[in-house]
């Protein structure tokens, strides 16, 4: 083999090796991200806890409290979860609503003027409905009954928690960016038998915060006589999820 051979040979020798460690290289860095995106998703999904939860009484300073003019009996249960900040959540919810119940006033009527006066009741609690991968949801089941009223009131909250970033989301949260109008076209659209036969003008329909996520897509629920007599009970309308996508964020659709 002359000179010129031997170094022809070496120069394809250095290429195939420089080609050779580029290529282990590279594998090498796609093998690292994998690992990493692999890693980083696994890290996600071991922080998203697996909710258990059970509705229980709480325990108030007084069953009944009276003021001067009304006596008012409170029965309130939340739910204990194994999630500290969603317990929080609840139990502020509750002190927000029913002040007196935690903090009765220091003097009250004597009994025998408490006989005289009007009795109220307030009773609400907080069921845990289901986990759907980062999405827990609840729903707060309230009444309130005033003597002499014809019927009480009830009510129904639901509320969606996103395990991730630790907060309920709103519509707001749920919604793509300017879609509003675009769901609320939707939302009458895939209801509009209920609105024809109830004579409800597409103008008066509002969005609410208040919805859960039903077997055949989003229900928004109204209060009692928002939309509907006592007896029809709460106005639910769905949203199916075949319409939804395009309007409500791709990570709040469940999966």
């Amino acid at each position: 083999m002359n000179y010129k051979h031997k170094i022809l040979n070496c120069c394809v020798g250095a290429v195939l090796v420089s080609v050779l460690s580029a290529c282990h290289d590279s594998q090498q860095s796609q093998h690292t991200q994998e690992t990493s995106s692999a890693s980083q998703s696994l890290s996600q999904t071991a922080s998203i806890p697996l909710i258990q939860a059970k509705t229980q009484p709480i325990i108030l300073p007084k069953v009944e409290v009276c003021e001067k003019d009304e006596c008012t009996s409170y029965q309130l249960a939340t739910v204990q979860t194994n999630v500290n900040w969603i317990d929080g959540f609840f139990l502020k919810r509750f002190k927000k609503d029913f002040p007196l119940a935690f903090n009765p006033p220091a003097s009250e009527p004597a009994a025998s003027q408490a006989q005289h006066l009007t009795q109220s009741s307030n009773s609400a609690l907080v069921r845990y409905l289901g986990q759907n991968a980062n999405l827990a949801s609840f729903v707060i089941e309230s009444e309130t009954y005033n003597q002499g009223a014809a019927h009480g009131m009830y009510h129904k909250e639901y509320m969606i928690f996103d395990l991730k970033t630790k907060k309920r989301i709103m519509v707001d949260d749920l919604l793509q960016t300017q879609v509003q109008q675009k769901l609320l076209n939707a939302l009458y659209e895939a209801n509009q038998n209920w609105f024809s036969q109830h004579q409800f003008a597409k103008e008066k329909l509002e969005i609410t915060d208040n919805f859960y996520y039903g077997a055949n897509g989003i229900v928004f629920v109204y209060p009692l006589y928002e939309m509907a007599s006592y007896a029809e009970g709460m106005t639910e309308l769905t949203l199916p999820y075949s319409m939804a996508k395009g309007l409500i964020r791709a990570e709040y659709l469940p999966k």
